[in-house]
């Protein structure tokens, strides 16, 4: 198929995958280095339209949405709480073993950044939910309550990119309305995608034409990768044969 002979999956990562017994090809997108200055719809233009098929299915990172809405905070501007410090301890990130992803909210900063975007009542009704039920092997209702918009922070943004390596990422600014003028650009459906090594959910779709669990499925693998791939945008293209 010429589609694999022209793009390349990431490191360990693949272009197919498969989604309700069908497969779909996943096609990364490389860019340049992405900046708070620069401009989505242009970035977009730029390098995935001349790729783009009737029918693709744009899938854009929720981290460059973003990025180039100005929704980041240097870590050296957070002040922390007693009680993000606490949280913080209690956020498995396998910190310092072979299966260190990414601190995640595992530092006071970003759970600090949490809690202003989920509120402090929120947040500890969900902290004691979640003391409750993990000794019970009951995973994520902390986060499932949090809301999605909360869980998207993400500190450090970026583990080798220059200077994001100091910044917090916060959620972007409707992500919904987001997805809706990419289609309306473009004419193919959008999501706005927050995907990691954990799986991966949408923020924003442009129409119910496309499911939330089709988009956490067929990015299940994070397959735009974590740290410096630059491939903020990818093509959803399928099913295939």
């Amino acid at each position: 198929m010429e589609d694999k002979k022209t793009f390349k999956p990431n490191p360990g990562k693949n272009l197919e995958i498969e989604v309700g017994g069908f497969k779909y090809l996943r096609l990364p997108i490389k860019t340049g280095v992405i900046n708070e200055k620069d401009n989505l719809l242009g970035l977009l233009e730029k390098y995935l339209k001349p790729n783009l098929t009737p029918g693709d299915i744009i899938f854009v990172s929720e981290k460059v949405v973003a990025l180039t809405q100005g929704q980041i905070i240097n870590l050296n501007d957070v002040k922390t709480s007693k009680l993000a410090k606490f949280l913080a301890r209690k956020v498995h990130n396998n910190y310092g073993t072979k299966d260190f992803r990414g601190f995640g909210h595992g530092t006071p900063m970003a759970m600090q950044l949490f809690i202003k975007e989920a509120g402090y009542p929120r947040v500890l009704f969900a902290a004691a939910v979640s003391a409750v039920t993990r000794p019970l092997g009951v995973k994520g209702l902390f986060y499932f309550i949090c809301g999605k918009r909360a869980k998207s922070i993400d500190c450090p943004m970026s583990f080798l990119i220059q200077p994001y390596t100091h910044y917090a990422k916060l959620p972007p600014i409707n992500p919904k309305g987001v997805a809706k003028e990419i289609k309306e650009k473009f004419g193919n459906e959008a999501v706005i995608i927050d995907a990691n090594y954990r799986g991966a959910f949408a923020l924003g779709i442009s129409s119910n034409k496309v499911k939330e669990k089709f988009a956490r499925e067929v990015f299940r693998d994070n397959p735009l990768g974590q740290s410096d791939e630059l491939t903020p945008f990818c093509i959803v293209r399928g099913p295939i044969s």
